[in-house]
């Protein structure tokens, strides 16, 4: 594979003169916790000097990719910030305490965590025993999922599957084989989304073209190979909303259980990280820069720069319940975090783009 040829202008000066620089986005699912990649995307999207290439998408990090595409090609950057903030007000607004809390005695009431904390922990605990029990095919047997109507209310697939501005990577696990799936932007479906976003204790698996599938995070959350192998870009932005780290011991079966959900969510994620950071550091161990290698591969993660905003520190602290509460407050805050984390990455790293890794892939290899 050829690599492209782009002009290296990483100096402030030069990107105000109109040159662009190209960047991959891989974005993690994670509930609600997704509007934390929303803020990240809407503060990217104001650097005229940065061109998003591609963007690998799984779960939410799924719904945000089709959204930035769609509105791409509706108005360009900021018709894709419009097209973002479309969807997840949709979100906010089929939450069923939405009206309480945009009334003024919600306004009154603070915080959204803070007051839907007592509602929400019982309300998960049920829903938690029942779907131990029963599955969505009893609960849920007309399969209703809401996210289809918000899908198909803010984003137009006509002009995703057309996208002409980005790549799109979207991400699901085949039932039958527990095999990653990859569905690009073309012929891009709804239900393709969906899949991606698919928890099966939640909801019935989604059977596209007589397969069966889950939720992406099983598999690749997010997939990183196709934007290594299929995109222009040598720079990968890697947004992570799923903490990889916690210091205490979870005890209580609640935060058990969460733990169990964050390890395999971030299972596949780090399986992929590991595997690249030990062929980068087998291309580098041969000592043999610029060489031509036989399998374009090579060539291609040899060129890779790494890059990583880490929402698990914002939102460790936040609770497995939190990716639930789609209160439209709660989401400003968390697009306020991302917008924040976002900000101080372009500040410290952002001269790295086109240069050098700001993110050490070594450290996925330490014991």
């Amino acid at each position: 594979m050829k690599r492209p040829t782009r002009t290296r202008t990483p100096t402030a000066p030069a990107r105000a003169a109109g040159a662009k620089l190209q960047l991959d986005l891989a974005l993690q699912g994670g509930g609600s916790h997704g509007a934390f990649t929303w803020g990240v995307l809407d503060r990217l999207l104001e650097e005229e000097w940065l061109e998003i290439a591609a963007v690998s998408g799984t779960s939410a990090g799924a719904m945000n990719a089709v959204a930035l595409a769609a509105g791409l090609m509706d108005g360009g950057r900021e018709g894709a910030r419009a097209t973002l903030r479309r969807f997840w007000q949709r979100v906010a607004e089929l939450s069923p305490f939405h009206h309480m809390q945009s009334s003024p005695l919600g306004g009154l009431m603070g915080s959204a965590a803070a007051w839907m904390a007592p509602w929400m922990g019982p309300w998960q605990q049920v829903a938690s025993a029942m779907g131990s029990q029963l599955s969505p095919y009893q609960l849920n047997p007309l399969n209703l999922n809401p996210l289809r109507q918000i899908l198909l209310d803010t984003v137009d697939f006509e002009r995703v599957c057309r996208c002409d501005k980005t790549q799109l990577f979207i991400a699901a696990t085949q039932v039958r084989t527990g095999a990653l799936k990859v569905f690009d932007q073309h012929g891009l479906t709804p239900d393709m989304v969906l899949a991606s976003a698919c928890l099966p204790l939640l909801f019935q698996a989604v059977e596209i073209d007589g397969e069966a599938y889950w939720d992406g995070g099983y598999a690749g959350n997010p997939s990183l190979m196709p934007l290594i192998t299929q995109s222009a870009a040598d720079d990968l932005l890697l947004v992570q909303i799923n903490p990889i780290e916690r210091a205490d011991l979870p005890t209580r079966a609640s935060d058990i259980l969460e733990r169990i959900s964050e390890v395999t969510f971030n299972a596949s994620l780090l399986k992929e990280m590991r595997t690249i950071a030990l062929l980068k550091q087998l291309i580098e161990d041969e000592g043999r820069p610029g060489h031509q290698y036989r399998n374009p591969l090579f060539q291609r993660l040899e060129a890779l720069r790494v890059h990583l905003i880490d929402g698990g520190a914002s939102l460790r602290d936040l609770g497995a319940a939190s990716k639930s509460n789609t209160q439209w407050s709660f989401l400003l805050e968390l697009h306020g975090l991302g917008r924040a984390a976002a900000g101080q990455w372009l500040e410290q790293h952002g001269a790295n783009i086109d240069q050098a890794s700001s993110y050490d892939l070594a450290q996925v290899l330490a014991p």
